[in-house]
């Protein structure tokens, strides 16, 4: 009998670039996301279809899209906010979309400039229309465990905000740790809930790593029977909103943390270094 399998969604060329101070080449993001395309990953998130105004280190993302290499079984995904972002996605021929919202109304005010409620009535026709298009729809819950406005939010109302977007329609649930303190006794309280909502398969976790807990979260998410998680290459990135959040948990780190727990993971260490070795003169770590 084989080992239970682990996906991975590689948010390095979106959320690990996207707020970077210095501007990085297209180029670079292009052979980025190449490199990573050959590292076994089963998903890449390329990039996000947002205003330039806001994200401008994304502006490219058309430009991106039109020059990546598509490996064969890898599905590249794009963040979309509005109508707008996803009339670009369908033009830029996305694979799956991400809308997102947060369980914190502070944060989501910060980082859209809408209430929780007020992001969920945007997305519904957004969602309705991707899934005519034939697309894979992913929802984002931010602050799903702490706030750094509102401190300890409760799992309750996190789950809630998760059962609003499947509600809508979306295919899946990644759950964040934005501002990295969540700890593994939170995990469970939540995902405790969150499995009375939802199956474990239709759940991802999107763990940042800035207080050191993120491998023990991974672990005690795949005790609880969830399998997909969100990672950075080389734990790039973390949330200009966010302050405090330096990095996503790093592929690497998943990687290894689920192979040590018995699970199979499709992923080539040595091609994930190699691809982080790309992108890495051009970004800067604290």
């Amino acid at each position: 009998m084989s080992a239970p399998s682990v996906a991975i969604v590689e948010v390095g060329p979106r959320d690990g670039l996207q707020n970077q101070k210095t501007v990085i080449p297209t180029a670079a993001k292009v052979a980025f996301i190449d490199a990573l395309s050959a590292t076994g990953v089963g998903e890449i998130e390329v990039s996000a279809f947002v205003s330039p105004r806001w994200v401008p280190q994304l502006s490219d993302a058309e430009e991106v899209w039109s020059s990546i290499r598509r490996a064969p079984g890898v599905v590249y995904s794009g963040l979309v906010p509005n109508a707008r972002g996803l009339e670009r996605a369908l033009a830029a021929k996305v694979g799956k979309v991400a809308v997102f919202t947060a369980a914190s109304e502070s944060f989501n005010r910060a980082n859209i400039n809408a209430s929780i409620a007020e992001s969920l009535t945007r997305f519904e026709p957004v969602v309705e229309k991707a899934r005519r298009a034939g697309l894979t729809v992913r929802g984002y819950v931010s602050t799903a465990f702490w706030c750094p406005f509102e401190g300890r939010i409760a799992p309750d109302k996190a789950v809630a905000v998760v059962r609003e977007l499947f509600d809508l329609g979306v295919d899946e649930v990644s759950v964040g740790d934005t501002i990295g303190r969540a700890k593994p006794d939170e995990v469970k309280a939540f995902l405790d809930l969150a499995l009375l909502e939802a199956p474990a398969r239709r759940l991802a976790m999107h763990f940042h790593d800035t207080f050191g807990h993120a491998a023990a979260n991974v672990r005690a998410s795949l005790a609880l029977g969830v399998t997909t998680f969100d990672s950075s290459a080389g734990g790039l990135g973390g949330c200009p909103y966010a302050p405090g959040a330096p990095g996503n948990v790093a592929t690497e780190t998943v990687v290894r943390v689920a192979r040590e727990a018995g699970f199979e993971v499709g992923c080539d260490l040595d091609l994930l270094t190699a691809a982080t070795a790309t992108i890495a003169p051009w970004v800067a770590r604290r």
